[in-house]
């Protein structure tokens, strides 16, 4: 993993903070790369004490003084990173740890989403309950007080990432009811262009179709305005027919190109385009083949990119910046990686990767059981052996009621637990109806 070139830091005491925080740091990364067991509790836990008490030491040395970020300030951030992410991998996403990462990845997404102006309700609406959960979860565990500085900052984080949601809100507010369908729309098919912009195969038709739909919604304005059944201006006309001009123009440079990529930009494009692709794959398996560490990575590959824009541009080797179909290119790319990422550090289940084939099986089952329910149920008992036989056999693996994995009881328990019970009920009213059926069939003496 690359560091950015930043200063380093001039402080002896601080030189020996990095030095052990660079050990902590490949320990963690040497733990994310090996698959040969699985991530155990009591191993992120030393990993974990051992970066906060070298926190505690480099805020003693500084002593609580305005000093300029140097290179212990970003190793830091990558062991609370990496730790955030290991929390979610044993299943310990409800405690504070495991926010950091989250905020991080939700910081990101809001500068994004404020710098292209391009979003909906539904965008800030999922981040805004993410944010509430993250501020129940450090009210639960603000009694715990083991690293109220990592508390402190975690929450200065969910206030930074309230005070953006709330500027795009407002945005949102200045569109009248009656248009806010048009912008979503408009946003939707702007978004439409961008990912058929980035397929391996280019579709022209599919772009033509694309702009069909803008001049549709072009032509219901009077006098380039959007107006009601009055006549009257809607509100926030001008903001929609703003955002219409940028989709037609869009549309125009991405026909122009007709999937030729620039060859100087052509390193990065396909890095970018590399990274979407494999996290879109991740969400599509991600409950068997995710390990939330895995993450950490493209995280990292995105910020190194994200950050070496000079005034929101890319420069080429001659420093001359990038076209703007390259740089909407790339700013889409990288928008969808982070939010790949932050889908599925939400959908991460508080359950170990230990526990995690168990849970797995116990979600396919629930799935198949309803299924059966809602189609009507089964018509005999036997029917439902295969299920039964399955639960019998998982819930036999308890040793005095927990899952055990050699002498570890892993984390999240109680979820592997009440997922099996909803099984089990499950099975257990499919199995009553069926009974229920047979006799009403069997003829009385």
């Amino acid at each position: 993993m690359e560091t950015p070139k930043i200063p380093g830091p001039s402080d002896e005491g601080e030189k020996q903070v990095l030095a052990k925080l660079v050990a902590i740091r490949d320990q963690l990364q040497l733990r994310k790369l090996d698959r040969t067991t699985y991530v155990r509790s009591q191993d992120v836990m030393v990993l974990y004490n051992q970066t906060i008490e070298q926190v505690k030491r480099l805020n003693e040395i500084r002593g609580g003084k305005a000093t300029e970020e140097n290179q212990v300030d970003r190793v830091v951030d990558s062991c609370f990173q990496l730790l955030s992410l290991f929390f979610m991998t044993i299943g310990r996403n409800n405690e504070a740890p495991a926010a950091y990462a989250l905020t991080s990845t939700i910081k990101r997404l809001l500068d994004h989403l404020t710098e292209s102006n391009l979003f909906s309700a539904q965008d800030l609406e999922s981040m805004s309950q993410t944010l509430e959960h993250l501020s129940e979860i450090l009210h639960a565990t603000s009694n715990t007080k083991s690293a109220p500085f990592l508390e402190t900052l975690i929450a200065n984080r969910i206030d930074r990432c309230r005070a953006s949601l709330s500027n795009l809100q407002k945005k949102i507010e200045d569109v009248g009811e009656p248009l806010r369908p048009t912008a979503d729309k408009l946003v939707s098919i702007l978004r439409q262009m961008a990912v058929a912009n980035t397929r391996s195969k280019f579709s022209a038709a599919e772009i033509r179709k694309r702009e069909a739909e803008l001049n549709e919604i072009g032509n219901k304005r009077k006098d380039g305005k959007f107006v009601d059944q009055d006549g009257n201006v809607l509100k926030g006309s001008d903001d929609v027919s703003n955002l219409l001009e940028r989709c037609l123009l869009y549309t125009q440079i991405v026909l122009e190109k007709n999937g030729q990529f620039p060859d100087k930009w052509r390193p990065i494009y396909d890095v970018l385009v590399g990274i979407r692709n494999e996290l879109d794959k991740l969400s599509l398996t991600q409950a068997w083949s995710l390990r939330e560490t895995d993450l950490f990575d493209y995280q990292r590959q995105l910020d190194k990119i994200d950050e070496s824009r000079v005034d929101g541009n890319w420069l080429d080797e001659n420093r001359q910046p990038a076209e703007l179909y390259v740089q909407r290119t790339f700013l889409y790319l990288i928008r969808r990686s982070y939010g790949y990422i932050y889908h599925l550090m939400i959908s991460s289940e508080p359950v170990s990767e230990a526990l995690l084939p168990i849970y797995n099986q116990l979600q396919t089952l629930k799935r198949c059981l309803v299924q059966v329910k809602d189609n009507g149920g089964v018509s005999t008992v036997r029917e439902l052996y295969p299920y039964s036989m399955k639960l019998n056999s998982i819930d036999n693996m308890r040793v005095d009621g927990k899952f055990m994995v050699g002498e570890d009881i892993p984390e999240g328990q109680g979820s592997v637990t009440e997922l099996l019970a909803e099984c089990f009920d499950l099975n257990y009213d499919l199995r009553v109806a069926a009974e229920a059926a047979e006799e009403d069939k069997t003829p009385e003496p």
